[in-house]
C-alpha cells in the first residue's frame, strides 16, 4: 500500500474521541478558598476540519475584580480578551495536509471557525487563512508534537514539545507540518494596540 495515501486516510479518521481536560477552579467564600468547581472540559471537534480541536479553558473578557465571584458559564462573544483580560486555550492541529486534500473545504472551515472562535476567526486573513494578528501578548505552549511559527518574512522556527513562544502581538501562522496532530496550550494576555 502507498505510505502516503495510508497517512492521509489515517488524518481524515473521524470519530475519535475529543481531548478532555480538568479545570479545577478556585474561589473565595468567607475569607476561606475553596473549590468552585472541578470538571473535565471536553474539546470542541471542528467538524469541517479533520483532527482540528478547540478548548476554551477560560476567559476574562476584561480585568477581573477578585472581591466578585469568577465565573465562565457561556462561550464569550470573544475568545480573544480586551486589554487586561486573559484567556486560556488548548489547540489541537491537524498536519498541514489536512488542507491541501481535494476534498478539503476551506469556506465551511471558515464558516465554522468563525462562529467557534469569534474575536479571533475574524482576524484570519482570506488569502492565507492561518495567518493572523491580535491585540494580545501570547505565551504559546508546544504540550505535545511538533510544528513551526511562520512570521511576515516568511521566517520559520521549528518548535518541539516544552518549547515556549511569547507572542507579542506579531502577525504569525501556526504551520504543522508533520504527519501527527500537534497540541499547543495557549495564554492570551489582552493589550492595547
Amino acid at each position: 500500500m502507498n505510505g502516503t495515501a495510508s497517512k492521509k486516510r489515517e488524518l481524515s479518521k473521524r470519530g475519535k474521541k475529543p481531548s478532555t481536560y480538568r479545570r479545577v477552579v478556585t474561589g473565595t467564600v468567607d475569607a476561606k478558598s475553596i473549590v468552585q468547581s472541578d470538571e473535565q472540559l471536553g474539546a470542541y471537534q471542528f467538524k469541517s476540519v479533520p483532527n482540528y480541536e478547540h478548548t476554551l479553558v477560560w476567559v476574562n473578557p476584561t480585568t477581573p475584580d477578585l472581591r466578585e465571584q469568577q465565573r465562565f458559564d457561556r462561550h464569550p462573544d470573544s475568545v480573544v480578551p480586551g486589554p487586561g483580560g486573559t484567556s486560556l486555550h488548548f489547540v489541537t492541529f491537524p498536519p498541514s495536509l489536512v488542507f491541501a486534500d481535494p476534498s478539503f473545504d476551506g469556506e465551511a472551515a471558515r464558516s465554522e471557525a468563525l462562529i467557534r472562535l469569534r474575536g479571533l476567526a475574524d482576524d484570519f486573513e482570506k488569502e492565507d487563512p492561518a495567518m493572523h494578528k491580535t491585540n494580545t501578548v501570547d505565551y504559546a505552549v508546544v504540550y505535545e508534537g511538533e510544528i513551526w511559527l511562520e512570521l511576515d518574512d516568511g521566517k520559520t522556527v521549528h518548535l518541539k514539545k516544552g518549547d515556549v513562544v511569547v507572542q507579542h502581538g506579531t502577525r504569525h501562522a501556526w504551520r504543522n507540518r508533520d504527519t501527527a496532530p500537534v497540541t499547543m496550550l495557549f495564554f492570551l494576555n489582552g493589550a492595547r494596540a
